[in-house]
């Protein structure tokens, strides 16, 4: 098989691919791997996996260079589709014209043309043209004999790249349902275009669960594969995602046995502080975030948390509706939004600076413990689904808070007993949306929940049921010729 000579080159040929309209006639982010040949080294194939990795990186043009607003691509953009959309966040503190892109996805009046849907698309496919490179590499016995690559090696580094294709893929499937399933590198531009088709959702996620389970037989059983580098997706991360694809699919029982898999390795539980998971200070150094994408500063090329400067430019404020999911006194109030400092602390990880280096955590344990409660109250354990939302509101009215106030007696008071499978969803739902505010999940929720239409109608949005999906986006219908078609509604 013929490979691409050097990283660089596969950058380059992704990049383009993927994102400008003057190549509008290039498959979606497609990577063919006949232009150039290569004989690969180690440091090649470990580049191959740790780039794939890019894609998830907030970083101000971290992928796409050229400020490029109109595609979407300027920053990683789950906070826009998720954040924004299910009604929690406002594009900014004072309103204007800025950006109007973001004020379409709040009200729903957005189409195949918004810059939002080609920005993820973008970043997902990206990623998934890298990490199938890497496959590529590490699954061909002469390309691993020759580089000398040990199994240990080997299979670390197969097992992170097919939890990333599998992250990637979950992402799209959730996003816009029937999408391209592309699981090797091209031979031609030819075959690149042949598989610039809509799969069935289902088969995307079979082939998910494919991924999942090969990384789980192979990864190393360490909290982190590597000391050094603990930002790699570890055995946790893909366990984790595991459960969470079960959560989705309502397969309970499945989601049970894979958080007591997780619970079985020993690695995770609850910070006693709850704003631990953010601090830029205590990352890799806590007990609760399971996968995370690592920003630091002062690297080149820029490796920073590019949402500081966004919100530092009046970016990302509150919806008043979202302050009042909270109960009084909570002090995830203000580790989530700092309404005064006009600062969202979770997503710069300060509650004092805006730094450039925070995290953005994608899972960690409490997420994880809420996916175990609905299980249980699906399944009919109430007492224990109960007892899971109260140990994740003890730990938040235990948190010492973000300004030094003393919390009064009787905050966040224990849910009471119940054997109303609806009253315990109700308290689990209101638990996620503050438990998780800012992190990206809640339009999924939503979603999955079956509630969007509900309770975004009556918050004035223009929800309709065809935006349980968001449109393909139309520069990618146009770059297939038609073999990629739109979803209904759009």
């Amino acid at each position: 098989m013929k490979y691409i000579h050097s990283i660089i080159i596969i950058f380059f040929f992704a990049g383009l691919t993927s994102c400008t309209d003057e190549l509008s006639n290039d498959p979606i982010g497609l990577l063919t791997t006949d232009q150039v040949d290569l004989n690969p080294t180690i440091t090649t194939i470990e580049s191959s996996v740790s780039s794939s990795y890019l894609p998830l990186k907030n970083t101000l043009n971290g992928i796409i260079a050229g400020w490029r607003w109109d595609l979407g691509t300027v920053f990683r953009n789950d906070i826009v589709l998720q954040d924004i959309a299910a009604n929690d966040m406002n594009k900014k503190w004072n309103p204007d014209g800025d950006q109007v892109w973001m004020d379409e996805l709040s009200d729903f009046s957005f189409t195949p043309e918004n810059q939002a849907f080609n920005g993820i698309w973008v970043y997902d496919y990206e990623g998934i043209s890298r990490v199938n490179l890497a496959i590529n590499f590490l699954t061909d016995p002469e390309i691993v004999q020759k580089t000398g690559i040990t199994e240990a090696r080997k299979n670390q580094l197969l097992a992170e790249a097919y939890f990333i294709r599998a992250f990637y893929y979950f992402d799209l499937v959730n996003n816009f349902g029937d999408v391209p399933l592309v699981l090797r590198s091209p031979d031609s531009f030819e075959e690149a275009f042949a598989v610039s088709v809509r799969v069935p959702a289902d088969d995307v996620r079979t082939q998910i669960n494919l991924d999942l389970s090969a990384a789980k037989a192979i990864a190393p059983n360490a909290k982190y594969p590597e000391a050094t580098e603990p930002w790699r997706a570890s055995k946790g991360a893909i366990i984790a995602l595991q459960a969470k694809v079960a959560l989705y699919s309502e397969d309970w029982t499945t989601v049970l046995s894979l958080i007591s898999e997780l619970d079985g390795l020993g690695f995770y539980s609850l910070n006693a502080n709850y704003f631990d998971s953010f601090d830029g200070n205590l990352e890799f150094a806590e007990d609760e975030v399971i996968f995370a994408y690592d920003h630091r500063s002062n690297e080149k090329p820029a490796n920073t948390n590019g949402l500081r400067d966004v919100i530092g430019w009046g970016f990302f404020s509150p919806t008043d509706d979202f302050i009042n999911a909270f109960e009084a006194n909570d002090p995830r109030l203000l580790y989530t939004v700092d309404v005064p400092n006009k600062r969202s602390s979770k997503i710069v990880g300060s509650t004092t600076d805006f730094i450039d280096n925070g995290n953005k955590v994608y899972i960690r344990y409490a997420d994880v413990l809420l996916w175990k409660a609905e299980a249980l109250n699906e399944t009919g354990d109430y007492s224990g689904a109960v007892a899971i939302i109260n140990q994740i509101r003890t730990r938040a009215r235990t948190s010492p808070t973000a300004d030094g106030s003393v919390i009064p007696a009787g905050t966040l008071a224990n849910r009471g007993s119940s054997t109303n499978a609806t009253e315990i969803k109700n308290w689990l739902m209101s638990e996620r949306r503050v438990e998780l505010g800012f992190e990206s999940q809640r339009f999924n929720d939503l979603k999955r929940w079956g509630t969007a239409k509900a309770v975004l109608t009556a918050l004035g949005r223009n929800y309709q049921d065809h935006n349980n999906f968001y449109p393909i986006p139309q520069r990618d219908i146009d770059k297939s010729g038609g073999s990629i078609t739109q979803n209904p509604g759009y």
